[in-house]
């Protein structure tokens, strides 16, 4: 039995990886708040509870972690210092610090237990391509996610410790019905090779291979879910 922690499993991306997740050898804790183990990531303190909380569920072990939960929030450049930055610091935290926090206790859960173990973290096309002037602390906490996923997927490769991270493009979420009603669907779709917006459960199939079946030689991997609208 797999036992996975997913943040972010309410809705969208997240909601669809916990439904290809339910499989008979898979026990599966959530987050969020329609589902699983409510938690504010904006609060410092949530990731840490978080963690142990699952742990409790599962008879104390935790075997995958699917960082999955994250904001996207406009932040125009011309709001005053304050809002800015506090938006800035905001996204920061909810998108990577806590997802960072979530893998350094997952990477001292197994290091303890002397077994390995695997992360996902969902991060985003932005991360190579970048995003909207109002999203720039969107983009770099995306970046810093792929980061880190690298530099994990090295420095605990030896022990086993796997780590792989999947780029979505735009994909057909609540949040991205209403961006592209918004902004003019026509040009959005244009940009995609595809000629389609990814859906959640095509992001959830790549989520669920890493997590249980992708060999051990593609730790460090970054997947790419985008229609081929930022190719590397």
């Amino acid at each position: 039995m797999t036992h996975i922690l997913l943040t972010g499993s309410s809705r969208g991306i997240g909601a669809a990886i916990a439904e290809a997740l339910d499989l008979p050898d898979v026990a599966l804790i959530g987050h969020g708040t329609a589902s699983g183990i409510p938690a504010d990531f904006s609060d410092p303190a949530a990731p840490g509870r978080l963690w142990h909380a699952a742990l409790d569920r599962l008879d104390g072990r935790i075997d995958v972690l699917i960082n999955n939960a994250g904001i996207f929030e406009d932040n125009p450049i011309d709001q005053d210092d304050d809002a800015w930055i506090a938006s800035w610091e905001r996204t920061m935290r909810v998108n990577l610090t806590a997802s960072a926090e979530l893998c350094r206790l997952a990477v001292r859960h197994w290091q303890a237990r002397g077994v390995g173990g695997r992360i996902v973290n969902i991060a985003s096309r932005a991360a190579y391509r970048g995003d909207s002037p109002a999203h720039w602390h969107y983009a770099a906490s995306k970046a810093g996610m792929v980061a880190m996923t690298k530099t994990i997927a090295r420095g605990y490769a030896r022990d086993g410790i796997l780590a792989f991270a999947i780029c979505p493009g735009f994909t057909m979420t609540g949040m991205a019905e209403d961006y592209l009603a918004s902004r003019g669907g026509d040009k959005l779709l244009a940009d995609i090779p595809l000629g389609k917006v990814a859906d959640p459960e095509e992001v959830a199939t790549a989520a669920r291979f890493l997590a249980l079946d992708a060999p051990p030689s593609m730790t460090g991997a970054v997947i790419d879910v985008n229609g081929a609208s930022y190719v590397r």
